[in-house]
């Protein structure tokens, strides 16, 4: 398989700059969970993993996904945290560092939602919440979070956003992807509320809605809020939020009015068309509606999608380049390149085709 890319690779590697974020090329570190954060506390060890990725020319690393400051916002004992003393005092140090080697950094703000098992850790007692309590399957296993319960849910996401500018983090994304708490208000299948955050395509973002508009009271207005959101559900590939592209305009244009900057549109492989007659993917979609700047992602430089999370050999970044080049999009996320190799952007900017790394998913168990 030829890694070699015949198209320039210039467009990747010219600076962005919109009216809150500057950056010195268009690559994005794709936000990973890694789970290697004891008691939620990120160490020296994951500080020095994103320092390594800012060494090397990454344009902006989004963090893996981190819990906002609500009992069930993780499932694990060792995803970290983005609240307490300690976890933030570990932030701080991994902001420091990115920001030593001239990069920069945006925490993504997480809350896992429905998808936490009962009894997990970090918080055994605590239960999985969602809009209806139900599983993404479907399966009724909690109770419906109350209207205050939800409120204060937005204020946590709030507080989070607050400290993160506080922390100096040049932005922030809110993860509203992949079946996760936000998610599950979006899509249909989890959200059967009758009050103001349930009912149609519309009604269903208005969580997300008081989210955002809640971060950017505490960020002011020149701090960039970034939001992601994707079609497809973990127990789910194949599940639409909307349907069509006019769907997909109803969807977006309350969340650009409650203030997002940049859509970071998740898909499993970027070159699928997102609907028939066209050859946009979600993030060509996204910004042809929205106006904003949007960031593409989806196996990225490698011939097998991540949620196999096997083995994937390094492919040439042609079929990238055509649609960078077209300004389908502005940003482009690289996920499991990225995880294995912190090389990985200069050595696609030297040319080192030869150099680039395969995947294996034993990459998982370690911080390279």
């Amino acid at each position: 398989m030829t890694t070699t890319t015949n198209k320039s690779i210039e467009p990747l590697f010219e600076a962005f700059h919109s009216e809150k974020l500057n950056l010195n090329n268009r690559t994005v570190m794709a936000p990973m969970t890694r789970g290697f954060s004891p008691e939620g506390i990120p160490g020296e060890d994951v500080a020095a993993y994103y320092r390594r990725r800012a060494e090397n020319g990454v344009g902006l690393i989004i963090t893996e996904g981190t819990g906002i400051n609500h009992p069930s916002s993780v499932s694990g004992a060792s995803i970290p945290l983005f609240h307490g003393e300690e976890s933030l005092k570990g932030w701080k140090h991994v902001v420091d560092e990115v920001h030593k080697a001239g990069g920069k950094i945006a925490p993504q703000l997480w809350h896992v939602g429905m998808t936490r098992k009962k009894g997990e850790l970090p918080n055994e007692e605590a239960l999985p919440v969602g809009p209806s309590g139900l599983s993404l399957d479907g399966e009724q296993v909690t109770e419906p979070l109350t209207t205050e319960e939800t409120e204060r849910l937005v204020e946590a996401y709030a507080q989070a956003a607050a400290d993160a500018k506080r922390l100096g983090f040049d932005a922030i994304e809110l993860h509203g992807a992949h079946g996760y708490l936000i998610d599950q208000f979006f899509w249909e299948q989890t959200n059967k509320r009758t009050d103001r955050f349930g009912g149609d395509i519309v009604g269903r973002t208005q969580f997300a809605v008081e989210i955002i508009e809640a971060c950017r009271r505490e960020v002011g207005p020149d701090f960039p809020i970034i939001f992601r959101f994707s079609q497809w559900k973990m127990n789910d590939f194949n599940a639409k939020l909307a349907k069509t592209s006019e769907e997909l305009d109803s969807f977006l244009q309350p969340l650009v009015s409650a203030g997002v900057d940049i859509f970071h549109c998740s898909t499993r492989r970027f070159w699928e068309p997102e609907f028939e007659g066209s050859d946009l993917n979600l993030a060509g979609w996204t910004k042809k509606l929205s106006g904003k700047p949007v960031i593409s992602v989806g196996s990225v430089g490698l011939n097998g999608e991540f949620t196999s999370f096997n083995s994937a050999e390094a492919t040439n970044l042609d079929n990238l380049m055509g649609k960078l080049e077209n300004d389908e999009f502005d940003l482009v996320a690289v996920g499991r390149s990225l995880l294995i190799d912190p090389e990985w952007v200069k050595k696609i900017r030297e040319g080192r085709a030869e150099d680039l790394q395969p995947f294996d998913k034993t990459a998982l168990q370690q911080l390279y």
